[in-house]
């Protein structure tokens, strides 16, 4: 540990911290095809609305793969994969009754994919806001008793 690290902070490996950073994004995509599998989803009943949320949650989903990878290839290869995602999740409406598919939800998955690689590539001042790690203003102390209290 590190002098002022927190009380369980472990050293893990680059390979392992990365391995277990894919928990994130495969998560979410459960969350996706669980979201896609109701006919009905709760939510503002605004036209269009629904595009925001394709280009948000694509956006995010795309943003939490590509800060596993390091190479330029790797991330046309996600925004490609976050694409391939949204086919597969209109695909998925298809099957579900009282859902349809849209070319544009397609559309709004891949743009906002794409928008959330191109910023966390190119912008360093987003990508650092993002990797920056989150500390609290106050630690907790946990203090062990040197001798146990023996009661009578």
């Amino acid at each position: 540990m590190t002098r002022g690290a927190g009380l369980y902070e472990v050293v893990q490996s680059p390979k392992r911290r990365i391995q277990r950073g894919w928990v994130w994004p495969l998560a979410l995509a459960a969350l996706i095809f669980f979201a896609s599998s109701q006919s009905k989803l709760a939510g503002p009943d605004v036209e269009g609305s629904d595009k925001v949320v394709h280009f948000s949650v694509y956006g995010l989903l795309a943003t939490l793969a590509v800060r596993l990878v390091r190479t330029r290839r790797a991330a046309w290869l996600i925004i490609l994969a976050v694409s391939l995602y949204g086919v597969s999740d209109e695909w998925h409406q298809s099957f579900t009754p009282g859902r349809s598919v849209e070319f544009a939800d397609w559309l709004a998955d891949t743009l906002g994919g794409a928008m959330a690689v191109l910023l966390y590539t190119r912008w360093s001042a987003y990508r650092r806001f993002l990797e920056r790690p989150i500390r609290s203003k106050r630690q907790v102390e946990i203090s062990v008793p040197v001798e146990p209290v023996l009661k009578s």
